[in-house]
């Protein structure tokens, strides 16, 4: 048996901020990843300017990812082209960093920081009257006071501790893949808001491309579980027919691998316990209007540390609380919304609005930016404080009169 101060479940963005953020104060931590070094995790592979920030204050140099300045919004035959704003809490660019780069990235800082990463390991808590008090990696047990739980709502690790994706809320689907463009220096993220499925029956999603500065551009498909006939899309028709829309204006190559599909949490039932806390995509970080939780991870993971550091005693519960000031109404507003544009005839008048004006496109540019939550000011930060009291009102109706799935 080995006693360390800190452990984490999971070597995502999420794990490895907490690892970072521990092993530079001078903690025993060990990082356990179930996957081998260098595992692809299938992403969209784009940074917010949250993103970025959240990297700045990791002190994690960036300058090898895709620098971009803003993001181009299509609907219809409606286009605009924004810039990431200029604010005092993020920087005004983003950047694309393919997952597989990025993680490994962060990883290997965290290794040069003291940390102890552990690949191929699966590691699930050991709880003790109902408390965790380290995991148990095949024969081994590790104990430490506080365990951090980053592998996302699908595993044996969330399920064991109750962090499961509540069954009554939505999530995501998505699918991407990689291809050749000669516009892959590009410096716009571009998102096609107004996709139609097979039978042309309007998804609450989006298509995306995003431009890697490396020859390809990741190109991607994503929808809703709110939408209707949600159960019989088929996720890769749907890539295919978003390719042909693009193929022409992207001078297009075929794709360089097999497109890969995943699952986006956008819910949790339970993030944190007496000796544990869940981050990232483990607790349902995740931006029901883009699909991005990488920036809530990033701050989440360095949060949940700092929150042991200050008093491992309330870690936990001082933890829940500040994620919950900075990220809940947002993310509770994402959710409910999703109900509303589930219907096609709501959907369609919902996205001219949302790219009508230019007050109400700076409003999605910061939603699809991940750049609203309660502490933004402006005209985006109202608007949020508005939605989410008004949906909390409607959310009984909404449930009941969700598009059938």
């Amino acid at each position: 048996m080995q006693q360390h101060d800190l452990l984490i479940i999971g070597g995502g963005p999420a794990g490895s901020a907490a690892a970072i953020t521990a092993a530079r104060a001078g903690l025993k931590v060990v990082l356990f990843e179930k996957g081998p070094y260098g595992r692809d995790k299938v992403c969209g592979d784009g940074l917010t300017p949250r993103a970025i920030g959240a990297l700045d204050d990791l002190g994690i140099d960036h300058s090898v990812a895709h620098k971009i300045d803003g993001l181009r919004m299509i609907t219809g035959k409606k286009q605009r082209e924004l810039a990431w704003p200029t604010t005092a809490r993020f920087p005004n660019h983003g950047a694309v960093w393919p997952r597989q780069r990025f993680d490994n990235h962060l990883l290997d800082v965290a290794i040069s920081s003291g940390a102890d990463v552990r690949f191929e390991s699966e590691a699930l808590p050991v709880l003790e009257d109902g408390r965790v008090v380290g995991v148990s990696v095949g024969t081994e047990t590790f104990r430490a006071p506080f365990t951090i739980l980053a592998a996302g709502a699908q595993g044996m690790a969330a399920k064991m501790l109750g962090a499961e994706r509540d069954p009554n809320e939505p999530f995501g689907l998505a699918i991407r893949a990689y291809a050749p463009t000669p516009r892959h220096a590009e410096r716009h993220l571009e998102a096609c808001l107004s996709l139609s499925d097979e039978h042309g029956v309007a998804v609450p999603g989006y298509g995306w491309m995003f431009p890697a500065g490396d020859g390809t551009v990741n190109i991607g498909v994503g929808a809703l579980s709110t939408m209707k006939g949600f159960k019989k899309l088929n996720l890769n028709t749907l890539l295919d027919q978003y390719a042909t829309l693009v193929r022409e204006s992207w001078s297009l190559g075929d794709y360089i691998e097999k497109p890969r599909a995943w699952r986006l949490p956008m819910s949790c039932t339970k993030r944190h316990g007496p000796g544990w806390v869940a981050i990232g995509d483990a607790a349902g970080f995740v931006n029901p209007m883009n699909g991005e939780g990488i920036d809530y991870g990033l701050e989440s993971g360095m949060l949940a540390v700092e929150r042991f550091l200050a008093d491992p005693n309330t870690a936990s519960e001082s933890y829940n609380e500040l994620v919950g000031e900075r990220f809940d109404a947002f993310l509770r507003t994402g959710r409910r919304f999703s109900f509303i544009i589930g219907h096609p005839w709501l959907l369609k008048p919902g996205l001219r609005i949302a790219v009508g004006t230019q007050v109400a496109a700076d409003i999605t540019l910061a939603v699809m930016g991940n750049l609203i939550d309660s502490k933004t000011p402006g005209a985006a930060g109202r608007v949020m404080k508005v939605a989410d009291g008004a949906l909390r009102v409607a959310d009984p109706i909404l449930r009941r009169t969700r598009a059938k799935a």
